[in-house]
């Protein structure tokens, strides 16, 4: 269905533009008819680009416009809720290019409503559904399509965008689990910093100065704090530009061809920290190769959308070997173990599936199983974090106190009584 761009009179006199899809320019007058809109001029929107151009030119589209929906895109949770609606909808027995109309017409992000617009247009010109999604990549990636076409071709779509949605809900909930469980950490680790800095800066050269003028000899780890002190006094912008710096190369290096696998090994060696690492991507990888083997995927293609859904590149270089073998015939179970990076666990588990003929059923037992164990490591890694940055950080304010005091108690003893 051709979507218009608008502009007309409100029933209060008032200008109003927008974009509204209609089948034809005389539905589209009635559908504004009925909410009190007088039509006063519209054009054909292909994508939404004609009324970007006349926003840009006339001064944006005031109304029928989420704003939010324009400059904050479309989140995942937004992804999975559509594909749990069309999939409700299906199950119901409502044909696709009807079922795509009723949740365009209730969609208010517009960078999501154009979109399935299209979609919805592409279906009704006889495209195939996965090829209309395709053509948006930014919304719907290779692993929804191709999960999608599979659906199509075996005539299960809805039980497929079914596993789609618990996939993508299943994502989203351990994506808020991993940024709940940093975020005390981070503000702690900032709060703690801005604290120590002003100390230094501010509050130990006020404190400190009585001392130098005095021309004893301090202790030498009042020494010290003086030193560091001034020293941070003098260099603070310094600092400040140079740890920008340090952290803009040091993410592009984690980024680069030859940084991220020493990055990678690295932090998968690291106690606690790196099982928690190979936990979620375990978790990650049997989540989405079972989802796609159930939905009728062939094994490739799900080993390669697995492979770009792990986030270590010494982990994808495990699927990839992995994927080589199964071509040339081999137990995905035996390759898997001789990369050395899957848990014993999972392999047994995979190999118990595949002598089965179980292996899409043992995959999801298994994404279970690591998903359930990220909860616990979460918690045993923050559990571990919060203990030691109170540690650090009372430690260094006990250094400054004890540095503080400790000159004026040799003051105090010197001129007491002899």
């Amino acid at each position: 269905m051709p979507m218009y761009a608008f502009k007309g009179v409100g029933s209060s006199g008032k200008a109003i533009s927008g974009v509204r899809d209609a089948e034809s320019p005389k539905t589209l007058r009635q559908i504004l008819r009925k909410d009190g809109v007088l039509v006063t001029s519209f054009e054909l929107s292909k994508g939404g680009k004609a009324a970007k151009e006349r926003n840009a030119k006339r001064g944006g589209l005031s109304k029928e416009v989420d704003l939010g929906g324009i400059f904050g895109g479309v989140k995942k949770i937004e992804i999975a809720i559509l594909t749990r609606q069309l999939a409700t909808l299906l199950k119901a027995g409502i044909p696709l290019a009807e079922a795509l109309g009723a949740l365009v017409e209730q969609i208010s992000n517009v960078r999501l409503k154009t979109p399935m617009a299209e979609v919805r247009t592409a279906v009704n010109e006889g495209s195939s559904f996965a090829d209309s999604l395709a053509k948006h990549p930014k919304l719907f990636d290779e692993l929804f399509v191709s999960m999608v076409r599979a659906g199509e071709v075996a005539g299960n779509l809805d039980e497929v965008l079914t596993r789609l949605a618990d996939f993508l809900e299943g994502a989203q909930k351990l994506k808020a689990k991993i940024t709940g469980a940093m975020i005390y950490p981070m503000v702690m680790v900032v709060v703690g910093a801005g604290i120590m800095t002003v100390l230094m800066i501010k509050v130990i050269p006020e404190i400190t100065s009585m001392f130098t003028q005095s021309g004893r000899t301090l202790p030498l780890n009042t020494r010290m704090l003086i030193a560091f002190s001034g020293f941070l006094g003098r260099n603070i912008l310094l600092l400040i530009l140079g740890l920008i710096a340090g952290i803009i190369l040091f993410l592009r290096w984690i980024r680069s061809k030859d940084g991220k696998p020493v990055w990678h090994r690295f932090t998968l060696r690291m106690p606690v920290l790196g099982q928690l690492i190979r936990t979620i991507n375990v978790g990650r990888f049997a989540r989405t190769l079972g989802t796609m083997l159930q939905s009728g995927v062939p094994m490739l293609r799900s080993l390669d959308t697995a492979k770009q859904i792990v986030g270590n590149v010494l982990i994808q270089q495990a699927i990839e070997d992995a994927k080589k073998a199964v071509t040339e015939g081999e137990s995905l179970a035996q390759t898997l173990k001789k990369s050395g990076q899957f848990p014993p666990t999972m392999i047994h588990m995979v190999a118990v599936g595949e002598r089965a003929g179980q292996l899409e059923q043992m995959l999801e037992r298994v994404a279970i199983t690591y998903e359930s164990e990220v909860d616990t490591k979460l918690t045993r890694f923050t559990s571990l974090l919060e203990p030691l940055m109170l540690v650090i950080m009372g430690g260094a304010v006990a250094f400054i106190v004890f540095s503080i005091l400790q000159p004026i108690m040799d003051l105090g003893q010197l001129s007491g009584p002899k």
